[in-house]
């Protein structure tokens, strides 16, 4: 499925900033903040601007087209990966890892089972990621 199809059928008006932003966000896993987008984009797409950015972000989580990450607290994040999945942020090198996850079908029922509904689930790991693990090994 090409972007222009995965945003209709997230009920997105396809334009040509949306998918832009869009095939930014699934060709770079690297969970990438409103900045980065922008400055990735905007040479190729010179009417952009920050605020067309965070406006479509914002639709894309809204609609399901997009995952928002506050695992940094000092940026939000997004993720075009929407299938579940949890993150791992390294403290030393700032990057967000996707980590396989496995739905917890037992705390998933006694939820629902006590009325509530959910719509997301959020799974964070902070610490060291192996390349800068393995780095700070060879220093010392």
């Amino acid at each position: 499925m090409n972007v222009y199809e995965y945003l209709a059928n997230c009920h997105i008006k396809p334009s040509v900033q949306r998918i832009a932003i869009m095939d930014y966000l699934l060709k770079h896993d690297t969970h990438p903040c409103i900045d980065e987008i922008y400055m990735a984009l905007c040479k190729e797409i010179p009417t952009l601007s920050k605020t067309t950015v965070y406006n479509t972000l914002k639709l894309f989580v809204e609609h399901g087209a997009a995952k928002m990450l506050t695992i940094d607290e000092r940026n939000a994040c997004f993720d075009g990966n929407t299938s579940l999945h949890a993150h791992f942020l390294c403290r030393s090198c700032g990057k967000i890892f996707d980590i396989p996850m496995k739905e917890n079908d037992m705390e998933i029922k006694e939820l629902n089972h006590e009325g509530f509904i959910l719509d997301e689930i959020h799974h964070y790991y902070k610490g060291t990621c192996p390349e800068c693990a393995k780095e700070s090994e060879n220093n010392n």
